[in-house]
């Protein structure tokens, strides 16, 4: 498909640049079947029933943005001073000491060259891809190396935010949900950024479970979409992990009448990523790099609470591909006109899918 059918007018002041407070307090547009309904976060529990199971992403976002200084060359004239300044965006772990990250600026980057970040944490340029993506060989590693990282970098807020105001000591708490446990992450699943203690209480004393998986979400969620086509874009590599038991629970659900309602599409992605094509779902640990487009058929969800997406983006064609291109193109529109709040810190859509005819 062409990319440019994914494409959509948003204003500027549509974009949250904080949540609300309290987090349940967002607001909630409904979408099934074309119709559309304005409520809240906190009205989940009544548009779910007993039997259904929501499942959330537990990892756990890490301060993965690094400010650093390459090495002097060679023909600098003091070499006691700091070489220029780069940027690097955390995006996948390679292993104990090493990182797949995003530097900027990244095209005279060497490899074999060194960065500095601070006094005590460096790295060596190993390999460098397009797009600015380099793999890092760090000074630390293991434990050590997160314990330095924690340290030297600051929470990876979305462009769309961090172009507007700095990082604060609140977005430490902001931008993780209250499901966060795993570290890896460099993006909030933004959709579990809405649950608070009081509506896990609702949903549950309504007989609607929650079940956790880990999907480390990677900073090439915000990449743009260059490619004219759909098929020819490239999605980077995330790791996740189901469970056995949280894979048998969710095989079960159907049989017993319950819903799968995924908690955001990292989430979905990772449920879709170990669905067997009879809908049930097997046991994963791994990465994936799973792209779903309209024409995808799902297997493993009913239902979907997910935050507003970028135009253009990988996400919006997720949406796009379970609940209708078109219904969702009016969703957005609708949303755009009744002011909501929208990306990672705005307000939320349950997403039931298109109907077959």
């Amino acid at each position: 498909m062409r990319v440019d059918q994914f494409d959509f007018d948003l204003p500027e002041d549509r974009i949250a640049l904080r949540p609300v407070s309290p987090r349940d307090a967002a607001r909630m547009l409904v979408l099934k079947a074309a119709s559309q309904r304005d409520l809240h976060i906190s009205d989940l529990p009544d548009e779910l029933r007993a039997g259904d199971i929501l499942v959330v992403n537990k990892t756990r976002v890490i301060p993965a943005r690094l400010h650093g200084h390459r090495a002097p060359r060679a023909k600098a004239l003091d070499q006691n001073a700091p070489g220029p300044s780069i940027e690097v965006t955390l995006h996948k772990r390679e292993s104990p000491d090493t990182w797949a990250a995003f530097a900027k600026p990244g095209k005279r980057l060497a490899i074999g060259e060194t960065i500095a970040f601070g006094q005590t944490l460096s790295a060596q340029v190993k390999a460098k891809h397009e797009g600015g993506e380099v793999e890092l060989l760090f000074s630390e590693a293991g434990g050590k190396l997160d314990a330095a990282i924690a340290v030297a970098g600051e929470m990876p807020l979305p462009p769309y935010i961090a172009s507007k105001r700095a990082v604060d000591v609140q977005d430490l708490s902001d931008y993780q949900t209250l499901f966060a446990q795993e570290d890896g992450s460099v993006a909030a699943p933004t959709a579990g950024l809405h649950f608070t203690p009081e509506l896990k209480s609702a949903l549950e004393g309504r007989g609607i479970a929650l079940e956790e998986v880990t999907l480390h979400v990677g900073a090439g969620t915000f990449l743009p979409v260059k490619a004219e086509q759909t098929e020819d874009h490239m999605m980077h590599r995330e790791w996740g992990l189901v469970s056995a038991t949280t894979a048998d629970a969710l095989s079960q659900v159907r049989d017993k009448g319950g819903r799968i309602i995924a908690v955001g599409t990292t989430a979905l992605r990772i449920l879709e990523t170990c669905a067997r094509p009879t809908g049930t779902i097997a046991a994963f640990e791994g990465d994936t790099d799973i792209f779903i487009t309209p024409g995808y058929e799902f297997k493993a969800i009913d239902g979907l609470l997910t935050n507003f997406h970028l135009p253009r983006s990988t996400l919006f064609m997720l949406v796009s591909a379970f609940a209708g291109l078109e219904n969702m193109k009016a969703a957005y529109a609708h949303a755009i006109e009744a002011e909501y709040r929208f990306y990672s810190y705005g307000d939320a859509c349950l997403l039931w899918p298109e109907e077959k005819t």
